[in-house]
């Protein structure tokens, strides 16, 4: 059994098992067909590995996820079990995770369109997505694929979700950090910008993940911001970004000249549609936190270290 039935078959067992759903309950709730059910709930009584997460993993999981979602005043949150405390076992586990809730998504009937951030989160959850084939489906890239040297992000993984989906791509032409006002503007005034906010007016979800503000932060790394205006967002006090935007700890957007210059959609425009965050890992709980604050998100897949870490600093 792959990783990734093996979590859903454990989900499906802990809610038929100890929570005493019924199988068409357990069906509704996780939009997939009551025989798909049955044969999780079987895989699940043969399996050693599902009677582990059962007995502790997975009701733990499912506890602080409720917790999280009553805390923040989130519709969805989901946790997947911690197996091991390295950044790269957080997110293994939240890839696996989150593409079942991103396959949840894809199994909705008459689904035209999906928004999707960028980032390495988002890479990993879509690498780990099943062949669906949809191929009305629109994909639209929320954030700008160009760097200030005019590389591509290799992080915009809207066009593998298309291939995944036999979907068309809605890629960004521009950069997440636009060099002046003058070019923010003229970018926004730009034909293709106005389809894609049409677009984005029809998304049924927008899945995006969360950036740190320190030292190492993937704004920097991936060349859309310079060193000099990532020290100055720290010295104004922000601690996360989203798409760009950068966020104090209470999860409001930083005043600064690099803030009038993102071309990504506006935050409350952005929460016009249920916005999902992915995002786990130590270094990242500040960032999660001003997300969650304020009010960005009406979902979030974590790992569990980092849920428990969320809630004793939240």
């Amino acid at each position: 059994m792959s990783a990734r039935k093996s979590d859903l078959a454990a989900k499906v067992a802990w809610l038929y098992f100890v929570g005493n759903h019924t199988q068409q309950e357990i069906a509704e709730t996780l939009h997939v067909s009551r025989p798909t059910v049955q044969r999780l709930i079987a895989s699940a009584t043969e399996s050693g590995f599902v009677q582990v997460r059962i007995s502790r993993p997975t009701h733990d999981c499912m506890e602080v996820a409720e917790e999280i979602s009553k805390r923040f005043k989130l519709t969805q949150c989901d946790v997947a079990p911690t197996e091991g405390s390295s950044d790269t076992a957080a997110m293994r586990a939240i890839a696996v995770t989150g593409a079942a809730v991103l396959e949840r998504y894809l199994a909705h009937p008459g689904l035209s369109v999906l928004a999707l951030g960028s980032g390495r989160t988002i890479k990993a959850v879509v690498d780990e997505v099943a062949d669906t084939p949809l191929p009305q489906l629109k994909i639209l890239s929320l954030a700008g694929a160009i760097a200030l040297d005019g590389a591509f992000n290799r992080y915009d993984s809207g066009l593998r979700l298309a291939d995944r989906t036999g979907g068309k791509h809605y890629l960004l032409p521009m950069p997440v950090v636009a060099p002046t006002i003058a070019d923010r503007d003229a970018w926004n005034e730009h034909r293709l910008h106005k389809i894609l906010d049409q677009l984005y007016e029809q998304a049924e979800a927008a899945f995006i993940g969360i950036g740190t503000v320190a030292p190492g932060s993937p704004l920097m790394e991936d060349g859309f911001i310079g060193e000099d205006e990532l020290l100055e967002l720290i010295r104004l006090g922000a601690v996360g970004e989203i798409l760009g935007w950068p966020l104090d700890a209470q999860g409001q957007v930083v005043a600064s000249p690099l803030s009038e210059r993102v071309t990504s959609p506006r935050l409350p425009k952005l929460a016009m549609r249920p916005v999902i965050a992915f995002a786990a890992g130590r270094r990242k709980v500040p960032a999660i936190l001003a997300a969650l604050r304020g009010g960005w998100l009406r979902g979030l897949v974590t790992d569990y270290d980092t849920a428990q870490l969320i809630l004793q600093a939240g």
